[in-house]
């Protein structure tokens, strides 16, 4: 098989182990997406969730989180880690949508990173998730998922996401992102792949390998 062929057996195979795709982060707007995808650098998404409630019910506006003490933010996403820059993060990506971007959140890539704390993940997931574009998001697990199928051979985010962009179908790509994430949690976790509860094990090179 082609990487490409691989690929596509792939998407079809997570999407018939999870037929339900969705981000593991709980928000009801773009901007709380936004807001809790930058909380969850280098923190799990269950933990932002715990999180997330109060700082939503109290800072419901870019002028609410603009015009908030930091202090108060801080004290909210303690828990998160980083809080520092992550407050100062949020009020800064609530300044520059207002400011820059007529009070909406941006609906491309090289906008979206020109928010503070804002990467090329977190954008991938806004334009996927919001905006309904195909994205590749490339965070820890598609990452090592796409290593061990073959599909690339880096650990560079922005590499992964240019070579997966090639492989995946565009109209599939988004909803793959968010399967591997459950698969990576699942099964092909980061300490062991256990290839014999794998659904793609007959096409992973890991697995005809071993």
């Amino acid at each position: 098989m082609t990487k490409k062929e691989r690929a596509k057996a792939a998407v079809e195979a997570l999407k018939k182990e999870y037929p339900g795709a969705i981000c593991s982060l709980t928000a009801s707007n773009p901007l709380e997406l936004l807001i809790a995808t930058r909380l969850s650098a280098q923190c799990t998404d269950a933990r932002v969730n715990l999180v997330t409630p109060e700082l939503f019910a109290t800072y419901k506006t870019l002028d609410d989180y603009i015009n908030a003490d930091v202090a108060d933010i801080e004290r909210i996403i303690h828990s998160c880690g980083f809080f520092h820059g992550k407050a100062r993060d949020i009020m800064g990506i609530a300044k520059g949508i207002k400011e820059r971007y007529g009070g909406k959140v941006p609906d491309t890539i090289e906008e979206l990173t020109t928010l503070p704390g804002v990467g090329r993940k977190t954008a991938n997931l806004i334009v996927g998730d919001v905006y309904g574009k195909p994205a590749v998001v490339a965070d820890t697990h598609l990452i090592r998922l796409c290593n061990r199928l073959g599909f690339v051979a880096t650990k560079n985010p922005e590499s992964v996401e240019k070579e997966m962009k090639k492989l995946l179908p565009p109209e599939e790509s988004n909803d793959f992102c968010h399967r591997c994430v459950l698969h990576g949690r699942a099964v092909c976790t980061a300490r062991k792949a256990m290839c014999e509860e794998c659904c793609m094990a007959e096409f992973c090179p890991k697995k005809i390998s071993k």
